[in-house]
């Protein structure tokens, strides 16, 4: 069976409402909601495994266990960091770090020891990078001057955690995610009106970008066998 891996809510319902879905068709276990379905030949199980590394490595590992997962594929959105990108790209991330876990200072602010690499080279036509995850919302133009110093691609707050529970138990993943917005220069304006643009660009972009997703991507990503490939640390490319 193939898990379908959704953090926030706004996007599971995007999905529920794709699907012809209802709250009442899903079970619920200790960390959200699911419901199994086939699709393309294969026993799918969605489930929302909420937002923060901590909710969704838990799910994550509930799911592998009681549904004996051979790949699990997270799809939703993300925010965007390199501006080279615009949002609603959509990106198969074929580097994962998490950028909340030094210690001190001193330590950089992307630890080799979590970091997973996925083979993307038969994936053509499609964007990938550097996806960096955090429990913290990339809310501020100070952080998204870190990350974009530190190369990273799309920021979200829980993809390279599912990918490193997902490796430490030797499942296929797979990440897709589409870029629902920037966060905007606070110096240029009035703070709370900074983030309530932000909030609402992307509540404005969940469904165009799951719906996008769901017609697009989730049939190749299902089909086609993502592998796990060597990391070799650069640490030129980290800084703090």
């Amino acid at each position: 069976m193939i898990g379908i891996s959704i953090a926030a809510k706004k996007e599971w319902e995007a999905v529920l409402n794709k699907l012809d879905k209802k709250i009442e068709d899903c079970n619920q276990f200790p960390f959200g909601e699911y419901f199994t379905t086939s699709l393309y030949g294969e026993d799918l199980v969605f489930y929302r495994c909420g937002v923060r590394k901590m909710n969704c490595s838990a799910s994550t590992q509930y799911m592998i266990d009681h549904f004996n997962l051979s790949k699990v594929i997270v799809i939703g959105t993300c925010a965007g960091i390199d501006p080279s990108y615009k949002n609603l790209d959509i990106f198969f991330p074929n580097k994962l770090v998490q950028y909340d876990c030094a210690v001190k200072e001193t330590e950089p602010l992307i630890k080799d020891s979590f970091t997973v690499c996925l083979n993307t080279e038969n994936i053509q036509n499609i964007n990938t990078g550097t996806l960096g995850t955090a429990d913290k919302p990339v809310v501020t133009w100070k952080d998204y001057l870190e990350l974009k110093e530190n190369d990273i691609t799309i920021a979200d707050t829980e993809s390279s955690a599912i990918a490193f529970i997902c490796k430490a138990n030797n499942v296929e993943c797979v990440i897709i995610k589409g870029i629902s917005d920037y966060p905007t220069n606070e110096i240029e304006t009035n703070k709370e009106d900074s983030h309530e643009e932000q909030l609402n660009t992307f509540l404005t972009n969940i469904p165009i970008i799951m719906n996008n997703i769901m017609d697009n991507y989730l049939e190749f990503a299902i089909k086609t066998k993502f592998e796990y490939s060597n990391y070799i640390p650069n640490q030129t490319s980290i800084k703090r």
